[in-house]
């Protein structure tokens, strides 16, 4: 039988947006999260389902109030009503207007990339909105409700709540939309058949919890199982002419991080797990003039406003000012596309495109041991929200490292999973195959035994200490061998299968 593609997980955020539907009365919603990871589709899902309701949407451009108009005007002669009931708005304000008159006669409002409403020239429709917003408040017959999408979390927070803002405190209702659980991700992978363990970390590593992403996969006809999967889905999806994803960090990422913070990105997926210092050294290789002393202001804005990087600290470790602090490009997608995929493109307009496929897929296969470790703290984080006894833990499970710097007293620890009422503390080290785990044992066994010694490892004197040994999959002989070297040895389709 012919796999078909499905709506997957979502069971939490579907019965939220319900609740909210079937009040029968006014709501202002927010729903935020990543481009691509199906905030309309969530809200489409939910009108499918939800008999009698009219629909209204917009995607909101980014431009001046004459192109946000356009786009209204357009959807709402796609509405195909009366113009007597509804007619075109000529500003912003009558905009807002039409809003509040659609929602009084039962639509369902969506207005999609919100948090463009932040730019000067857009903003004073949200003291329009204002007013359309606590008229329809305070009337019990306004049965209609505003949905509004937003992808730039900053954004969306300057919007809707700075204390500043028109918008303060009217929203009635916020769903943040985070990447699809390994859970929907295993239904997924199991109805169309993909089981082999390194095939869930390579499309994970690309693709993370996406729906939009393997919904390209479904399309291209490359989600399935295949003994050639790399090079089929790298040549599928990004390589040819018509490709899918050719183009989709230029056109949804990488357009708002031109310049100094496009470099910055590069040098991170480049050196993941950069510190400062490393940082500052790569970039003067690029501009090494005054922008020196202003790349923590741009590593700032890519943190908070963009959420697309992080700065780590090794657990326990300070949350001010730290020389050991880390800087992580957080999306998978990008990361991937930084670090390999987007040179091998180019380069495919001089080179064969096989030679430019398997490069890429060589290039991948280091950001993918970087990418296992995530992928084992976040089922591990899973497993346990969702009490599997084997794996539960009493604070969120870092990373250990301390004197980068220093070689010869490093401590490098990848994952510590810590249950102050069991005291338990396990160690692991997750490698991206079984042969790595046995080959790096002594040294592991060796960070161990150090950082009990530190300062943040003494804390766990009385502890019962264990150590754990993660990869995508582990054969009997090898899993026998870790075991008698003192280690749990786990594959991590063993904890998919917990799942």
């Amino acid at each position: 039988m012919k796999a078909t593609w499905d709506f997957y997980g979502r069971h939490a955020e579907e019965a939220e947006l319900r609740k909210i539907a079937d009040r029968g009365r006014w709501f202002f919603c927010e729903i935020s999260g990543r481009r691509r990871i199906g905030k309309t589709a969530l809200v489409n899902r939910l009108l499918e389902r939800t008999k009698g309701k009219k629909i209204f949407y917009v995607q909101i451009p980014d431009s001046d109030p004459s192109g946000v108009l356009k786009s209204v005007n357009d959807a709402l002669e796609d509405l195909d009503v009366p113009r007597v009931d509804f007619s075109l708005p000529r500003d912003l304000q009558q905009f807002a207007k039409l809003i509040g008159r659609l929602a009084e006669n039962e639509y369902f409002v969506i207005l999609d990339e919100f948090q463009y409403f932040h730019r000067k020239a857009l903003y004073p429709f949200c003291s329009y909105l204002q007013a359309e917003v606590d008229r329809l408040r305070s009337r019990r017959d306004a049965t209609g409700g505003l949905f509004v999408l937003g992808s730039i979390h900053n954004e969306m927070m300057a919007v809707l709540e700075d204390r500043r803002s028109p918008l303060f405190n009217r929203v009635t209702d916020r769903l943040e939309i985070r990447h699809l659980d390994f859970a929907a991700l295993k239904e997924m992978w199991l109805a169309h058949s993909i089981t082999d363990p390194y095939q869930h970390l390579f499309l994970w590593s690309l693709f993370e919890g996406i729906p939009k992403f393997y919904r390209d996969c479904f399309e291209q006809g490359v989600l399935r199982p295949d003994p050639h999967y790399r090079e089929t889905i790298l040549r599928e999806l990004f390589f040819k002419g018509s490709s899918p994803l050719k183009t989709e960090a230029d056109n949804w990422f990488l357009n708002e991080f031109r310049g100094r913070y496009e470099s910055l990105l590069k040098i991170l997926a480049s050196n993941d797990g950069c510190t400062h210092a490393r940082i500052i050294e790569e970039y003067s290789k690029i501009d090494s003039g005054t922008e020196l002393r202003q790349i923590g202001g741009y590593l700032s804005i890519l943190e908070s406003k963009f959420q697309i990087i992080q700065r780590r600290l090794p657990v326990f470790g300070s949350k001010g000012v730290s020389r050991k602090a880390r800087y992580y490009v957080v999306d998978n997608f990008l990361l991937s596309w930084l670090g390999a995929i987007e040179r091998q493109i180019k380069a495919a307009r001089v080179r064969p495109m096989d030679i430019c496929v398997k490069t890429c897929s060589q290039r991948l296969e280091t950001i993918e041991g970087h990418a296992f470790e995530k992928m084992v703290r976040l089922a591990l984080e899973e497993l346990s929200r969702k009490g599997d006894a084997r794996f539960q833990i009493t604070s969120r499970i870092e990373g250990y490292w301390n004197r980068p710097e220093d070689l010869s007293r490093s401590v490098e620890i990848d994952l510590l999973l810590v249950n102050d009422d069991m005291k338990t503390l396990r160690v692991a080290t997750c490698k991206r195959s079984g042969e790595q785990l046995l080959r790096g044992r002594a040294e592991f066994d060796g960070h161990v035994e150090a950082f009990l010694r530190t300062k943040e490892g003494v804390r766990f004197s009385g502890y019962k200490i264990e150590k754990m040994a993660f990869a995508p999959a582990l054969d009997a002989g090898i899993k026998k061998k870790l075991i008698g070297g003192g280690c749990q040895a786990v594959g991590f389709d063993e904890l998919l299968a917990g799942l």
